[in-house]
């Protein structure tokens, strides 16, 4: 039996404070201070999150200063470079969007995007304005009237452009735009694409780790790169893209997102008297929310991706199956994706270091417990999950995401992800949005005054 450490909230919460300081760029905020010296998109949607328990007036800085790069067709990018420049690759030269027509003047950043969680975070700035009255609900208020219609050109812009059949499913054109980048779902779409003359290159990702096991290898990152290349040579023109890329999915977890984002910004656009963009954002929720649906497989009771190229369903047990929880909808649907999440092939599987589910099901044959997006449990999509749980009323679920959450985040080292057996925080270091997701955990529900973690698990 290993000894107990018992961790007080408030050390959690200081050393979650003062990681989003120490990664504070100014006007945006690192995803990590040596990896990821840059804004990612839906990092800065959750970082924003944790930001309001903290100060309102930074979290619309930062959702700001993310919208302010938004390309002129709508989308959102997945990177604004910072100038902290610390050699990340691939940087902005290596992603060859200076000459796409949609870059807004003076922005350096990717020509690809990222799940669009902004809403949600956005509701949170303006419902914790609104609870502290003042300055606080003035700066969160009117950021919503002046910011909504960016969020609006890039939800119509995901809508349009992203589902080009109408299914109600988000095809993606780069397992990045997922953000599971190296998961499972994608073996088959990549096993496809066959790399051309891809220059040299020299990664960085691999020298902050301990083990490059838990990164994707070279041949992955070449087929990355070769995607980027399809779409740099188009000038990221959305309608070429489409034609030339080597890769066309329609990612179920992304358009869950985005269904439940659009009811997110539906309220959000009634509040402000917009009541015709509100009826059009539930709309699109619902279509959304009913895509999602359609995916779930009758035997295994998980959502499914389906590779557009190849025309056939992707089935891969990993933790996006559960996207119907994210989108909500049909009750019995629901009711069964909770229970298949609580089992034995996830939050229950035995010897869990902490009853979350792993990115991949360990029981699974594609489970690796710690390679990135193949098993290790992200905190950040906890967070998420345990959102989805509260806004459809199921405290239980919510109470047992947040208390195992809490443990886990109580060694203080806020890792980029965790190995699901041990515990051992893997990646980066002092990630920002597991330290938001510390922040918003410990402030949204009754306080526990300690976190017991046992020292050295094994």
């Amino acid at each position: 039996m290993n000894p107990v450490t018992s961790v007080s909230m408030e050390e959690l919460r200081s050393a979650a404070i003062e990681v989003l300081r120490l990664n504070d760029l100014g006007t945006m905020t690192s995803a990590a201070p040596n990896l990821y010296p840059h804004m990612w998109s839906w990092d800065a949607a959750f970082v924003a999150i944790g930001l309001a328990r903290t100060s309102v007036p930074r979290a619309v800085t930062e959702l700001r200063t993310l919208l302010n790069a938004q390309w002129s067709t709508g989308m959102i990018p997945h990177i604004v470079f910072s100038d902290n420049d610390t050699g990340y690759f691939p940087g902005f030269d290596r992603w060859g969007t200076a000459g796409a027509a949609a870059l807004p003047p003076g922005v350096k950043s990717s020509g690809i995007c990222q799940p669009p969680v902004h809403a949600i975070a956005l509701r949170h700035i303006v419902d914790r304005g609104r609870e502290n009255g003042g300055a606080d609900q003035a700066a969160a208020e009117a950021f919503l009237a002046e910011s909504f219609d960016g969020w609006l050109a890039w939800h119509r812009w995901l809508a349009t452009v992203r589902d080009p059949d109408g299914v109600g499913l988000i095809e993606i054109h780069h397992g990045w735009e997922s953000g599971f980048d190296n998961s499972p779902r994608w073996d088959g779409p990549y096993a496809r694409v066959v790399p051309g003359d891809v220059a040299p290159f020299t990664r960085r990702d691999t020298l902050h780790v301990a083990d490059a096991s838990e990164r994707p290898d070279d041949a992955e990152y070449t087929k990355y790169l070769w995607l980027v290349q399809q779409m740099a040579d188009v000038d990221f023109d959305d309608a070429a893209v489409q034609q030339v890329v080597h890769f066309r999915v329609r990612d179920v977890f992304f358009s869950a997102i985005l269904a439940a984002s659009s009811a997110v910004l539906g309220d959000l656009a009634e509040e402000i008297g917009r009541g015709a963009e509100a009826e059009e954002l539930r709309l699109m929720a619902a279509r959304f929310q009913a895509g999602v649906a359609s995916t779930v497989d009758p035997s295994t009771g998980l959502a499914r991706d389906y590779d557009v190229l190849a025309g056939q369903w992707i089935g891969t047990e990993t933790v996006s199956g559960f996207a119907p929880l994210v989108s909500g909808g049909d009750p019995a649907l629901l009711a069964a994706q909770r229970e298949l999440l609580q089992g034995p092939r996830w939050m229950g599987f035995p010897d869990l270091r902490f009853p979350l589910p792993p990115s991949t099901s360990p029981a699974s044959g594609a489970f690796k417990p710690r390679t990135y997006w193949r098993g290790p449990v992200w905190p950040f999509l906890n967070l998420l999950l345990g959102w989805a749980s509260a806004r459809d009323g199921e405290a239980g679920l919510y109470g047992q995401l947040r208390s195992a959450s809490l443990q886990q985040l109580a060694d203080l080292r806020f890792g980029e992800y965790y190995e699901p057996f041990t515990g051992e925080p893997l990646g980066s270091l002092a990630q920002a949005w597991t330290a938001a997701a510390a922040l918003e955990w410990m402030a949204a529900g009754p306080a526990p005054e300690h976190a017991d973690i046992e020292e050295n698990p094994q």
